[in-house]
């Protein structure tokens, strides 16, 4: 039986379908590959968690490793070594000096943490007795929130009792991910004295024949490599800045546990903005406590704003430079996108990078470059694949 040729309607629709089926099946492709990289992530965590760890810690180090080895003609085996040994003595100088101090500073904010609770409690009782709209608050309180915190602290020991319970077998799971972070000196190691090989050889052992396409991937891989190693690198040395500012400058109007403050900041602000804020709010919860009026809180205030405006004006361009190319906005979208998608802090750590990767990628296949705009960051032994396509 013969069929009549489609008209150009016809035509029409019949493609723009089997576009769409082919979209659905690309799609279910991808998801498909994200699911089974997420189990496979799962269940190799702890092996995955160790090598990440190392990763990042050899990339921090591979810049002394190479002024040894290259500038002093130091062996590179003897320059990981004495990297090492430089790491070692400066840990013991810290668990000496630092640490002691972040300890007892610790310990005396348990101790007296009931009584700032206390404090801070009877302040909110005093501004609620006084103030009418406080009054209102405090009418609001008696009759909703009492009785949700009432039935929460009914329900809080079933919970941990349920907790405790489902948790029991992850005993196992913790001594995995102790193990496995015992053996990331042995892997940090390895991949610095193996970084020649790996660099040099990487791409041959790519699941893919000599072609565009791998030639393609490699870039990606390459582009999504440099943004996560300029990122990390210079991220951590932009917050052991900010940290050591903000302590030194929260110590010098006599705020409590200024030490604490700095690490914790330290830490957090390796989240760009966000580790900043959480840290302001501690600092300025800590300084209402102890000094109890407006003035110091406006010097915690502004004593943030000095080190964020010599962090974005002044080290932090020296150290991060524009390699990782994200406007601050989109920091802190991708951060609070990653703690949700990703979860938890590891998740916004890793979306700045994961981010500028896809920014890099974007330029070269979707978005056209603007004219006299810098080629994104490569390997040098793939240099030769940022000519346009």
């Amino acid at each position: 039986m013969n069929f009549p040729p489609p008209s150009e309607k016809q035509a029409q629709i019949i493609w723009f379908s089997l576009t769409t089926l082919a979209v659905a099946i690309v799609l279910s492709a991808i998801g498909g590959i994200l699911w089974t990289l997420g189990f496979l992530v799962n269940k190799l965590a702890t092996l995955i968690l160790p090598l990440a760890v190392a990763g990042i810690i050899a990339c921090l180090l591979d810049p002394l490793v190479d002024l040894f080895h290259q500038r002093m003609k130091i062996p590179r085996v003897r320059a990981i070594l004495l990297v090492f040994l430089i790491g070692v003595a400066l840990v013991l100088l810290m668990l000496g000096t630092v640490v002691p101090e972040l300890v007892v500073q610790a310990n005396k904010l348990v101790t007296n943490l009931p009584e700032y609770s206390d404090d801070l409690r009877n302040r909110l009782s005093q501004w609620l007795a006084s103030s009418p709209l406080g009054q209102k608050a405090r009418e609001a309180w008696d009759q909703e929130i009492g009785l949700r915190v009432q039935q929460a602290l009914k329900d809080i020991v079933p919970f941990l009792s349920d907790w405790l319970l489902a948790h029991i077998g992850s005993f196992a799971v913790l001594m995995a991910y102790a193990v496995g972070l015992a053996l990331v000196p042995v892997y940090v190691f390895y991949f610095l004295l193996e970084k020649a090989g790996i660099q040099s050889s990487w791409t041959d052992y790519l699941p893919v024949r000599e072609s565009q396409a791998k030639e393609e991937l490699v870039f990606v891989l390459s582009s999504i490599n440099d943004c996560i190693i300029v990122f990390f690198r210079g991220q951590i040395l932009v917050s052991i800045c900010s940290g050591t500012l903000l302590g030194l400058g929260l110590s010098l109007i006599g705020l409590n546990y200024a030490v604490l403050l700095g690490a914790v900041a330290a830490v957090a602000c390796i989240l760009p903005y966000i580790g900043a804020v959480i840290t302001f709010c501690l600092a300025a919860i800590l300084a209402g406590v102890q000094f109890g009026d407006g003035g110091h809180l406006l010097m915690v205030a502004g004593i943030f704003a000095l080190v964020q405006v010599a962090e974005g004006l002044g080290y932090a361009p020296r150290i991060l430079g524009n390699r990782v190319g994200l406007h601050p906005l989109t920091i802190i979208i991708c951060v609070m996108a990653g703690t949700k998608l990703m979860g938890g802090i590891l998740g916004g750590l890793l979306a700045i990078p994961v981010t500028a990767a896809l920014r890099t990628i974007m330029f070269r296949y979707v978005w056209k470059k603007p004219a006299g705009a810098p080629p994104p960051p490569t390997n040098p032994h793939v240099a030769h694949l940022n000519q346009p396509s």
